[in-house]
């Protein structure tokens, strides 16, 4: 298991971890985890060729949980919490040949919804 080190510039924020991930198989065949052990972080898999979809993400997630709404959580980020829980924390992909088998216009995120802040990752390969 590989643990790597994310750092966000922004409260709310998509990092393409792609190439990340890809750097960190050490398999030929079998699945890559991406796993976040963040509460207020997430992983997803979303088109990356063009940037506007993870702007269109945190956006539309902003609007259906928004920053400020009567939330009984004390420390001010309950839409973090709840927008993290939407997306997830962890994806599992294929890897075939060494390579992640992601689809023509896929990439891996990091969403970001309470930073900025050091953050981490795990991946974890398992042959198969």
């Amino acid at each position: 298991m590989k643990r790597i080190s994310i750092k966000t510039t922004q409260r709310k924020q998509a990092v393409d971890i792609t190439n990340i991930v890809e750097k960190n198989i050490d398999i030929q065949n079998g699945i890559a985890v991406v796993y976040v052990p963040h509460t207020t972080a997430g992983v997803t898999i979303n088109e990356s060729y063009d940037k506007d979809v993870a702007f269109d993400l945190l956006n539309r997630l902003e609007e259906l949980v928004p920053y400020s709404n009567n939330y009984r959580h004390l420390e001010g980020n309950s839409d973090a919490h709840i927008q993290a829980s939407l997306i997830g924390s962890n994806v599992t992909i294929i890897i075939k040949d060494g390579k992640l088998k992601l689809g023509r216009w896929q990439g891996i995120f990091f969403m970001e919804f309470d930073g900025p802040r050091n953050r981490e990752i795990y991946i974890k390969t398992m042959e198969g």
